[in-house]
């Protein structure tokens, strides 16, 4: 078992355990949940930049705490049939995962349950989606 920091809508800190059993997507979902974020399109900057210099698209990245958990969240990420990108380091002791593509993302969102966020990534804004 694991345990994650989460917040209430107070901001409060409270405490979960996240359990390495269950299925691909509830395992996704948890991690997702725990600290994930989807990247949008700014679309202020394509109208303004034009496809040609502005390339970003839609983004999904799950964070990891260590290269272990790093593979097990590649690992579940193929196991559930997703195209997964080149993984990086975030600062000293993070690593993010990410999964690009509207399809992706959105695929992955309606997996954990999340179709509300998946709803939201279809809407181009300059934040991201939590």
């Amino acid at each position: 078992m694991r345990r994650a920091l989460g917040h209430t809508a107070r901001g409060v800190a409270t405490v979960r355990t996240l359990t390495e059993s269950g299925s691909p997507a509830e395992q996704l979902g948890a991690l997702f949940a725990r600290n994930g974020y989807v990247r949008r399109q700014n679309q202020d900057r394509i109208a303004d930049e034009g496809w040609t210099k502005y390339k970003k698209g839609v983004e999904l990245r799950l964070t990891a705490d260590s290269e272990a958990e790093l593979e097990q969240i590649r690992g579940l990420l193929q196991t559930a049939g997703f195209r997964i990108g080149k993984a990086y380091r975030h600062g000293d002791r993070q690593f993010r995962q990410p999964v690009y593509g509207r399809q992706q993302v959105e695929r992955f969102l309606q997996l954990v349950g999340l179709p509300q966020v998946a709803e939201q990534a279809r809407q181009p804004d300059k934040a991201h989606v939590r």
